[in-house]
């Protein structure tokens, strides 16, 4: 039975979620390790949500240390259908400034040393991603922002490095002129996992500064940073029980069936480990096979 039906991750200064009632902590453990946290259960607006700190309560893991596919796997265990995802990043672009949200549609991997897909060992499956992410889900994002008067702003592109130090002047320049919105070290693995588990998933991205292309950026103090992540943070608490309020009950995407011809194994040479290990979601397809 499904203890969750909207996920929603929290990215740096969001370590919680106002307004959640009844909750309570379960801790998952998943084929691919334990997640970043326990997941926080609740009720947001009516509905049932599953809290998760990206980094961990603290913010105890770095980017390149996230375990990605069981933050996922772990949000599949509970019944997740949809995920919202809240990041904090850098801006590339003079109009997105400190405090706006960008709900970017597209990503560049700048990504070195992560694990960024379910299959393997023995199975593969190559899912459509020339829209990473879910087009019903930015437009429940967007109405959500100006709902609340939140600068939110739909489109654009999110540049995903490795991290965890920022980028060189010449690395944020080259990605300024390749058109990047916005920069960050998290999201595009998460969005690549969802889709592969057949999870809706959308990105809230969190303007707290100008990456360093900016020629005030080196006069930004810790003080205004801290200033705006907690505003951000308080932004992006309203927006989220805003999108979680307006979220349709059922889904009218496609990202429900991204598995249905992705997978090219020979169903009779899927290791039965391997199939065990993704039941949760191979079954589906595997199944009415047999």
């Amino acid at each position: 039975m499904s203890q969750a039906e909207i996920g929603i991750i929290g990215g740096s200064g969001l370590y919680s979620m106002p307004g959640l009632s009844d909750a309570r902590e379960v801790q998952r453990t998943t084929p691919f390790g334990d997640p970043s946290d326990p997941y926080v259960l609740g009720t947001l607006e009516g509905r049932q949500v599953a809290f998760l700190a990206r980094h961990g309560r603290g913010h105890r893991i770095l980017p390149s240390e996230l375990n990605f596919r069981a933050n996922i796997y772990g949000f599949k265990q509970l019944g997740v259908e949809r995920i919202i995802s809240i990041s904090a990043v850098g801006s590339l672009k003079e109009e997105h400034k400190p405090l706006d949200f960008v709900i970017p549609d597209q990503f560049v991997d700048r990504t070195r040393h992560r694990v960024d897909t379910f299959f393997g060992d023995g199975i593969v499956a190559h899912i459509g991603f020339s829209d990473p992410v879910c087009a019903e889900m930015a437009g429940v994002v967007e109405k959500a922002c100006q709902q609340v008067s939140v600068t939110g702003k739909r489109g654009g592109t999110y540049l995903s490095m490795e991290g965890p130090q920022f980028s060189t002047r010449a690395e944020s320049n080259l990605y300024r002129s390749w058109g990047m919105d916005v920069i960050g070290m998290t999201n595009l693995q998460e969005a690549k996992l969802a889709r592969e588990a057949e999870i809706c998933y959308v990105t809230v991205a969190m303007v707290t500064d100008y990456d360093c292309w900016h020629p005030h950026h080196d006069s930004v103090t810790v003080d205004q940073i801290v200033s705006v992540l907690v505003k951000n943070a308080e932004n992006a608490a309203k927006v989220v029980s805003a999108t979680v309020a307006a979220m349709p009950q059922a889904r009218g995407c496609k990202c429900g069936s991204a598995l249905a011809h992705a997978i090219l194994t020979e169903r009779s040479k899927i290791p039965a480990a391997t199939r065990e290990k993704l039941k949760l979601i191979l079954d589906k397809y595997l199944d009415k096979e047999n």
